[in-house]
Parts: C-alpha cells; sequence; structure tokens
C-alpha cells in the first residue's frame, strides 16, 4: 500500500472511531419533568408533606363512608345519607384548599423580610448559596424548614440547580418561584443588579401585600355569609330528618329530586359566590 493510501486509511480509521464514540457521548436532551396534577400542587400549597394524592383520595372516600353510614343509623333515609355522606367526601378537599389558603396569606406577609435578607446577604458579599442556607436560622419561622432542606440538600451535593428547583416543590409559592429563578438567573449569567432587583421586589411585594389584605378585610363578611347561607337549608334538612313523616317524604322519587336539585343549586350558587368574591392569585408559571 502506498503512504497515500496509507494514511488515507489511516484518517478513514480514526473519524469512523470518533463518530463511533461520539454517539453514547453526545449531549442528551434533557427530559422535561412531569408537571404535578392539580390536586399534588393544591397539596403543596396547604404545606402537606406527608400526604399525597391517593392518601386524599381515600381520606374523602372513608370520610364519606362513615358519615353516610351514620347518618344511615340515625335516620334510616337512604337519599339523606347519601347527600350527608358526599358533604363528608368534600370535606378533607376543603380543609386542604382552606389550609393553602391560610399558608398563602402568610407567605404573603413574610415574603418581603426573606427578600430583605437574601439583599442583605448578597451586599454583604455572601455567595447565593450561603444567603439561601443562612435562612434556615434569620428567615420567618414558616419558611425555615425549607430552606433548611435547602443547606442540607447543598452540603450534601454542591449542585445549586437541582437544590433550586427542590426549594421551588418545597416553598410551592410563585413568588418563590421567581424569588428562585431571579438568583438562578444571577448565578449562571452575573451581574451587579441583583441586589438592586432584590430591594425593589421586596417593595412591589408590600404593596401588593397591603393592598391586597385590605380587600380581603372588607369581603371576609360577605363571604362567610354566603357561606352561612348555603350551608343554612342542610342543617335544617338535617333537624327535620327526625320526623317520620319528613324521612317517608324524602324517600320518595320526588323527594329525592328534590335533594338532587337543591344540591345542584347550592353547588352552582357557592361555586358563583367564590367567582365572584375571588382576587386574582398569582400563578406559578415558572414551576
Amino acid at each position: 500500500m502506498t503512504v497515500p493510501g496509507a494514511l488515507l486509511g489511516l484518517a478513514l480509521g480514526v473519524g469512523l472511531l470518533l463518530v463511533w464514540r461520539s454517539g453514547p457521548r453526545a449531549p442528551q436532551r434533557r427530559t422535561t419533568a412531569r408537571r404535578p396534577g392539580r390536586r399534588q400542587q393544591l397539596i403543596s400549597a396547604a404545606g402537606l408533606t406527608g400526604i399525597n394524592p391517593a392518601q386524599l383520595l381515600a381520606l374523602q372516600v372513608v370520610l364519606g363512608l362513615v358519615v353516610a353510614v351514620l347518618v344511615l343509623v340515625t335516620t334510616g333515609t337512604i337519599t339523606i345519607s347519601l347527600a350527608f355522606g358526599a358533604f363528608g367526601a368534600a370535606t378533607p378537599h376543603l380543609l386542604v384548599r382552606r389550609l393553602a389558603g391560610k399558608r398563602r396569606a402568610d407567605l404573603r406577609e413574610v415574603w418581603p423580610e426573606v427578600v430583605d435578607n437574601l439583599a442583605s446577604a448578597v451586599r454583604a458579599g455572601l455567595s447565593l448559596p450561603e444567603s439561601l442556607s443562612a435562612l434556615a436560622v434569620r428567615g420567618p419561622e414558616v419558611l425555615r424548614a425549607p430552606f433548611a432542606r435547602f443547606a442540607a440538600d447543598h452540603r450534601a451535593t454542591g449542585r445549586f440547580a437541582e437544590c433550586l428547583d427542590r426549594l421551588k416543590d418545597d416553598l410551592a409559592d410563585p413568588v418563590g418561584d421567581r424569588i428562585v429563578e431571579t438568583l438562578r438567573v444571577a448565578r449562571e449569567v452575573g451581574g451587579s443588579d441583583l441586589g438592586r432587583v432584590l430591594r425593589t421586589l421586596a417593595t412591589f411585594l408590600r404593596e401588593d401585600a397591603r393592598a391586597r389584605a385590605e380587600l380581603e378585610t372588607r369581603q371576609g363578611w360577605i363571604v362567610q355569609a354566603a357561606r352561612l347561607a348555603v350551608a343554612a337549608p342542610w342543617v335544617v334538612l338535617l333537624l327535620l330528618a327526625t320526623q317520620r313523616q319528613t324521612l317517608a317524604a324524602y324517600d320518595s322519587p320526588a323527594g329525592t329530586a328534590i335533594l338532587v336539585g337543591g344540591g345542584a343549586v347550592c353547588f352552582v350558587a357557592y361555586r358563583l359566590m367564590l367567582r365572584i368574591g375571588r382576587l386574582p392569585q398569582d400563578v406559578r408559571v415558572l414551576q
């Protein structure tokens, strides 16, 4: 074989070897994490770390059956027991929603303090992981546990981006998402305006919390009155269920139709009341 032919064969072999070696080592496309469902987002927003959607559903089913059996034993009427069994099954979900709203309101009050602490730490020259880890000690009480888990994860792995993702899941709050993504961008691309951005965000959060608290105070008594108006007919029904004539009437097809129609009207009216009185809420678009 001539020298040019040998060089050509060697170059071809090296090229094929490089192509073969580049296959398994080529950058793999990062798979998109599965977005949690609405029930999982609600549980996370409520701060319930020891329960999952399947357990919540099981709790609803069990509670609904228990309430239905108790009402059936007390009144002996299947239709009324089914109606109150449905109320019992919906109770855990409503409680979780209430906890989520309360936690969201509590976080709304403390986020400006968190942002101020981060801005002070950055201005003092601390790194971003150190600034976040310090919130486990100096931050608000309601948020110390998530930041403590972030500090432990970062000490164990040293992977700032992955620890930020877990921190977002623990916080489960739109403001937390914005803060985390701001710190991620500052970590990746750098910049000297991080302190000014955080101080501006803290001012905006304080103004938003002040305006929202005033609106919620004004509409609170209206919402409570509407809820009482929805619950009152069913309390009266439960009291009337002690009368034998009432039980016989609701066991008939007409009585069943009245219960179903009344339940549908109450559900539609309650949902309409919530929609009319609902204030705009931040959506987690950065999760």
